[in-house]
């Protein structure tokens, strides 16, 4: 299946006034898929319920959160690793710097080779807009008519 994607129109050079605007490609997904879903669909994958499956999730959701907060990469064999980068305000003089000007951490993903071969077989296809529809267009009842 093929990545969707639309096009909108947005300045050539954001916060310039009058910048030229282009067209540019951004991605439009499809729906979500929620834990319910993921659950069932690993499930019927494997020899454990659904149940199973949530359960470990939660617990490595759990996990995940604690050996993160030790400052540890957490590498989750071959779907990727996990780990928190900070930023922070530079400074001239090491001695003029505080642990104040760190900004708010983030959690990085790397995916795995699997996930990053999906990046460069990626197929993509222009989704248009769905034309609106209008309300009894036949001027007709809006159920079909047995004879």
């Amino acid at each position: 299946m093929a990545q969707g994607y639309k096009l909108v129109l947005r300045p050539s050079e954001p916060g310039v006034k009058d910048s030229k605007k282009l067209y540019y490609a951004v991605s439009k997904s499809t729906g979500f898929t929620d834990i319910r879903r993921l659950c069932k669909l690993i499930a019927a994958r494997s020899t454990v319920s659904s149940a199973d499956v949530k359960a470990v999730l939660d617990n490595l959701n759990y996990v995940l959160d604690l050996e993160l907060q030790d400052g540890r990469i957490v590498q989750l064999g071959e779907f990727g690793n996990f780990r928190i980068t900070v930023g922070s305000e530079g400074v001239e003089d090491k001695k003029k710097f505080s642990a104040s000007m760190i900004r708010a951490p983030k959690i990085v993903f790397t995916p795995g080779f699997d996930l990053r071969e999906t990046k460069k077989t990626m197929g993509y296809s222009l989704i248009t807009p769905e034309v609106e529809k209008t309300e009894n267009p036949g001027g007709g009842e809006d159920r079909p008519e047995i004879e």
